[in-house]
């Protein structure tokens, strides 16, 4: 096991890929290979989200390996966390965080994807798989906060950043405690966590902690599962 995870990398859009610098640098750590579970969209077309994702990926020369964790029964299914325990890389689509997390939360395939990370895997998150893996997550029907899956944890994620504050993120922000960023991500935007502690953006991100932007910085030593 490492002394430190692999990358863990959180994207606005549920289509990641596109021009992004970050993406292909993950994509190329990871040999192409990636096994992705469509749980956020099991109610919006799950193939679909793997067919969209494959697309946006192609030009990096990724292969797309599905593992249709879509329902509580899914996650503890045996064979599903084998495939995730020895991935390389594990990316969770984008739908909603709020499924995921219950599907997810304490379950076989949760723990597998905890292990792979761990040992090295890179771990990504897009638009409501994003959210999710941080504790407290953000509830996208209002902006409260609630339990998430804790891969990182005092850091929430706020997707669908557009440059000003809404009302459900200015609900976040208020809510927020005084000791956890909110990492605010548009759809062009990324923020990844690399293996050595660093974290780095790209495109729309603005951190924001006491309801004020931030640098960096503010993310430095957050705990991790």
């Amino acid at each position: 096991m490492s002394d430190e995870p692999g990358a863990l990398a959180l994207f606005g859009a549920a289509t990641w890929a596109g021009s992004s610098e970050l993406a292909a640098q993950l994509i190329a750590s990871a040999g192409g290979e990636v096994v992705a579970l469509p749980t956020g969209a099991a109610y919006e077309m799950p193939s679909l989200a793997i067919e969209r994702l494959g697309e946006s990926l192609a030009e990096l020369g990724a292969t797309i390996h599905p593992v249709m964790v879509l329902t509580r029964r899914d996650a503890e299914v045996a064979e599903y966390a084998e495939v995730v325990r020895s991935a390389s890389l594990i990316c969770l689509t984008g739908g909603s965080p709020l499924h995921l997390m219950s599907v997810m939360k304490d379950s076989l395939v949760l723990t597998a994807l905890i292990a792979a990370w761990r040992d090295g895997a890179t771990v990504i998150g897009a638009e409501g798989g994003a959210s999710v893996l941080s504790d407290p997550m953000i509830d996208p029907r209002g902006g409260a906060l609630t339990v998430g899956l804790g891969l990182v944890r005092d850091l929430s994620v706020y997707v669908g950043y557009r440059g000003e504050i809404d009302a459900g993120l200015e609900r976040t922000l208020a809510l927020a405690a005084d000791d956890c960023p909110v990492v605010a991500i548009g759809a062009d935007g990324g923020v990844v966590r690399d293996p050595d502690g660093i974290w780095r953006t790209e495109g729309a991100v603005t951190i924001f902690q006491q309801a004020v932007p931030v640098d960096l910085t503010a993310l430095a030593g957050k705990r991790l599962a």
